[in-house]
């Protein structure tokens, strides 16, 4: 997800944006940023809304732009969100006392969706109101507390913000060990005194004077070693997190190519390893 810049634009660009409180991604930053999580959740840049499968991770049906699955409660409430839509009564309906029970059980269980997936595919491909669902449920639950985070911390950088935001989306924005808040939590005690660097960003942790991409690449350590070795037993079997490294290998990638902010579009890893250029489209 970026094109080069000419050196006069990167450095009115940073400065535009080191003079405000908060730099809260929005138009195509959102996008660029959404679309890369889209690569590391599906494998391209494309707003999935139709995708469904049961990816034996514990979870039940993981399905969506954001891995909605019907084992943790996120997939239950995108098709209450769509009920609203709806007025209650659409082809998801007949599941609901099915759908509620697996979510407040956290279940890993299927048993009684058996249309579930092809219902899913159906309504993400054509209707709406469906998609605005899943639109409004991502924020709801991912981006805006991730940028919540970012704000607190006063993070300016695009890239800052994106990585938090792929965190909330992949461990959640809840308080649990693995969760986004704990892994901030847990970097900002890694400083115990002023780190310097020379990105023109500095935060305040601790009370000491902390480069904005200092505290970026010591994030990323943790949230590694995190996907290594999750804390919490849920996250431990099924398809564990240490395969997803591809995530944070991208953002590095981005880090070292100097690439802070997003533009129009930006270059980037895919799943694979291989350089990609991600397109702000809408």
């Amino acid at each position: 997800m970026l094109r080069t810049r000419n050196i006069i634009l990167f450095v009115i660009g940073i400065v535009s944006i080191i003079s405000s409180t908060t730099a809260a991604l929005c138009g195509c930053s959102k996008d660029i940023a959404l679309r890369l999580t889209n690569i590391y959740e599906n494998g391209d840049t494309d707003f999935h809304y139709d995708y469904c499968e049961n990816i034996k991770d514990g979870r039940g049906f993981t399905a969506g732009i954001a891995g909605f699955c019907t084992g943790t409660g996120d997939a239950w409430e995108v098709i209450q969100a769509y009920h609203k839509l709806t007025g209650g009564k659409d082809d998801f309906s007949p599941m609901d006392s099915v759908l509620q029970k697996y979510a407040a059980d956290s279940s890993s269980s299927t048993s009684g969706l058996g249309d579930y997936c092809s219902i899913w595919a159906k309504l993400g491909k054509s209707d709406i109101k469906f998609q605005q669902a899943q639109d409004s449920i991502r924020d709801n639950l991912y981006y805006n507390p991730s940028q919540k985070e970012a704000d607190k911390l006063g993070l300016k950088f695009d890239i800052s913000r994106g990585e938090i935001y792929d965190t909330g989306i992949q461990h959640g924005t809840d308080t649990d060990p693995d969760g986004l808040p704990s892994l901030i939590n847990d970097t900002n005690q890694k400083f115990t005194s002023d780190e310097t660097g020379s990105s023109g960003s500095t935060l305040t942790i601790n009370g000491h004077k902390v480069d904005e991409i200092v505290w970026l690449k010591k994030f990323i350590e943790v949230r590694d070693d995190d996907l290594t070795h999750p804390k919490e037993k849920d996250n431990q079997g099924g398809n564990t997190w240490a395969g997803d490294l591809y995530r944070t290998k991208s953002y590095t990638y981005m880090i070292d190519a100097g690439t802070y902010m997003f533009g129009k579009s930006v270059k980037a890893l895919d799943n694979d390893g291989n350089s990609i250029t991600i397109y702000h489209t809408r």
